[in-house]
């Protein structure tokens, strides 16, 4: 599960009537959790000042409750980021800069943390610098982090950033196939031991193909990333490129149930918090059933940030009320996954 606890402590451990986010990942059966872990937070300061206190909490908590833990590492701090720049994701200005960062953060959680996800959604702008997508800068930033943690911890996992699914091109994105040809071609295959994919099922049931949601007719956005199933194109291009015989861990997978009209960019794709519990679990089955062996983990989205508003487009993807929400309770998304028979 996706979970988004760093500044608030309270909600990690919950109340005498409430079980806390820890609580709800161990109660549902779920062996793994992803954090995000921006660099700004822990090095924001200056280069080599560090604190490291909410991260501490957050590793000892996973370890307490048996979750293996996944750190997602991006958003560099402005010192690292280029002068006058606006924007709240880009790569530094120095890779080294970022590679130092990822040494000393697996090296301090050596053998604690179980892995790490090299940056997210680089094939859009807004998480480039609002730059245009450059795959090759990614793969150097991808290498350097690599070497840096692999010397470091060298059995953490280190997993690729998790691209967007889309059809839009440049200079607002690159899709999300083409980017990872580009990566390949690249060389980015040495350097990443589990390919990192989003799996958002939009509008489609999970067991619904690509090709079945490319045709304008089936009503399901008329493109291929428009399903959960957008996982296997992507596979195709790993197994192309003679990298089959590494895992696809899905960073991000779920369905919205943000109906409002007025939402009209996620309206048109959503469903009703019944059919998100369904094709939770199905999309789980699927996976076993069809994706075998070669599916690694796979993280719900999400367990909300606490503080999260019907106002948040991801507040409409949890499977639980924010902590500080009215009620904070369990959907039926969560209920129908604690039932769900863990492999």
């Amino acid at each position: 599960m996706n979970v988004h606890i760093w500044w608030d402590r309270w909600a990690a451990g919950g109340s005498e009537d409430r079980p806390g986010v820890w609580g709800l990942v161990s109660e549902a059966g779920f062996g793994w959790a992803k954090q995000k872990l921006a660099w700004r937070d822990v090095e924001g300061i200056q280069k080599g000042r560090y604190d490291w206190w909410a991260a501490d909490q957050i590793v000892a908590e996973a370890e307490a409750v048996g979750v293996s833990l996944v750190f997602r590492v991006d958003r560099p701090p402005l010192w690292a980021l280029p002068a006058g720049t606006s924007a709240v994701n880009g790569p530094p200005v120095q890779s080294a800069d970022f590679a130092d960062f990822c040494y000393v953060l697996a090296e301090r959680y050596r053998g604690r943390v179980r892995g790490y996800q090299v940056w997210n959604e680089p094939n859009l702008a807004r998480e480039w610098g609002d730059e245009p997508p450059d795959p090759i800068a990614y793969v150097t930033l991808l290498r350097d982090c690599y070497m840096a943690i692999k010397r470091a911890d060298s059995q953490a996992l280190v997993i690729s950033a998790a691209l967007a699914p889309t059809g839009t091109d440049l200079p607002v994105a690159i899709p999300d196939d083409y980017y990872l040809v580009a990566m390949y071609e690249a060389g980015a295959a040495p350097y990443f031991d589990l390919l990192g994919v989003n799996a958002p099922g939009y509008k489609s049931p999970p067991e619904i193909s690509p090709a079945v949601a490319a045709d304008p007719e089936q009503g399901y956005g008329g493109h291929r990333v428009f399903t959960f199933r957008r996982v296997e194109d992507l596979r195709a291009i790993m197994e192309r490129y003679g990298d089959g015989h590494k895992q696809v861990a899905i960073m991000e997978f779920g369905w919205t149930t943000d109906a409002n009209p007025e939402h009209q960019d996620y309206a048109w794709f959503a469903v009703t918090p019944e059919q998100q519990a369904d094709y939770l679990v199905r999309a789980f089955r699927y996976a076993q059933e069809h994706w075998s062996p070669w599916i690694g983990p796979m993280f719900v989205w999400n367990l909300p940030d606490p503080h999260w508003t019907p106002d948040n487009e991801e507040f409409w993807w949890a499977i639980a009320d924010p902590f500080h929400w009215e009620g904070g309770l369990p959907r039926p998304a969560y209920d129908s996954l604690r039932m769900m028979l863990k492999p």
